[in-house]
């Protein structure tokens, strides 16, 4: 199950479970949908792969012998940050922004 990250890994921007500002890359990294436009430009700045919005977890176990929804699987609280510098960033970016998530 997906880990749901609470913050934006670029702007440390909150994103709780239920955000539908959150987008994810396949390894999960997590950011905002402003970061992700404006700064990455679809481009994970870790894997290069692409983003998607991050699904909504439900609140509560709508089948409740199943254990699921929020009240039994919480988001993670662990904060995490890209580790890379703004110009690595950007010059990774630049180099691979210009082709498709499917051909990176």
């Amino acid at each position: 199950m997906l880990e749901l990250r609470p913050n934006c890994g670029l702007c440390d921007r909150d994103l709780p479970p239920q955000s539908p500002d959150a987008r994810i890359c396949s390894y999960e990294c997590t950011y905002c949908a402003n970061c992700v436009e404006t700064v990455l430009h679809n481009v994970c700045p870790t894997c290069g792969g692409g983003f998607v919005p991050r699904p909504i977890r439900p609140q509560q176990a709508w089948r409740p012998d199943l254990k699921l929804g929020l009240d039994n699987n919480p988001g993670s609280t662990r904060r995490r940050h890209v580790p890379f510098d703004q110009a690595d960033i950007a010059a990774h970016v630049e180099r691979i922004r210009h082709l498709p998530p499917d051909h990176r």
